[in-house]
């Protein structure tokens, strides 16, 4: 039987995809993924993962506002995405901070956080969280209020090694891509390799964040530009490089990535070490 994969991140709403999705979703699934956390950024691309919740089973859809996008959120962007998270199963995300690309904004990014997360943690529903320069800011945000009790997501966690095991202790899971096999990653590895094994997911970050050419057995490009994309069937190559890195055989690894996968986003049971399958048929419902 194909070993079980799970992609904790991915942008599958992105227009730079080809317009026969479908095909990507097929493909992704004879590589033997069984769900993708399909994660919204902004208030006009929710709609888009609504509908590929509604139309692919193996979509989990996740709704926020990156922090890139905060300043052009509509007034009622909080009943908006209360609504959405009304519709069908879903998470948050991506949501966070960002000091690299709009440190100008980080005090809007601080609110729209704050208050997505209060969501989150009254729903208890998983969250992906997107981080760059600001993990010492992200760590007191997140220390000063309540969190999901089933924990929540650092999305390509590029932070200090030496954060790992205090974000742990609040609840973290730490999710790794493919970008980081590339040789210049070594620091972001290095990191890695200090997370604890029940915290470990993997990702594609399609179409975003490809891997070195040698584990690209899905190439694929942009229509208009040309430019090189990140296909969510190059999961299995993200799993198998992982593999190597921990020292540990495939199927028994990606074993384990399927336990904290469903453990956060999936049915679990706080209780007891089994873990309950995720109940999927909600997310096919008819298209509105």
């Amino acid at each position: 039987m194909m070993t079980r994969l799970y992609d904790a991140h991915n942008h599958l709403q992105d227009p730079r995809f080809p317009k026969d999705i479908e095909v990507l979703v097929a493909e992704a699934a004879d590589q033997g993924v069984q769900r993708m956390v399909v994660n919204g950024c902004r208030e006009s691309d929710w709609g888009d993962v609504l509908a590929l919740a509604r139309r692919f089973p193996a979509v989990l859809p996740s709704f926020g506002c990156h922090p890139w996008y905060v300043e052009e959120r509509s007034q009622d962007w909080e009943t908006r995405l209360i609504w959405y998270l009304d519709q069908v199963p879903s998470a948050v995300g991506e949501i966070g901070l960002d000091r690299w690309k709009c440190e100008q904004t980080l005090e809007v990014q601080k609110e729209v956080f704050n208050r997505t997360l209060r969501l989150a943690a009254a729903r208890d529903l998983p969250v992906s969280i997107h981080c760059l320069k600001a993990w010492g800011c992200l760590y007191d945000l997140l220390r000063s209020q309540p969190l999901p009790r089933r924990g929540f997501m650092l999305h390509s966690y590029g932070g200090p090694e030496e954060m790992v095991k205090p974000l742990a202790g609040l609840g973290a899971y730490f999710s790794f891509p493919g970008d980081f096999a590339h040789d210049r990653r070594s620091r972001q590895r290095h990191a890695f390799l200090e997370v604890p094994r029940d915290r470990l997911l993997i990702e594609t970050d399609a179409p975003d964040q490809l891997p070195p050419l040698s584990l690209t057995g899905f190439p694929l490009v942009e229509a208009a530009t040309g430019k090189a994309l990140n296909h969510p069937a190059n999961l299995r190559a993200v799993y198998q490089f992982a593999a190597r890195m921990w020292g540990e055989e495939e199927d028994l690894f990606a074993a384990r990535v399927e336990v904290n996968f469903l453990r956060l986003f999936g049915g679990y049971q706080t209780s007891q070490a089994s873990v309950e399958p995720c109940e999927t048929s909600a997310l096919a419902g008819p298209r509105k």
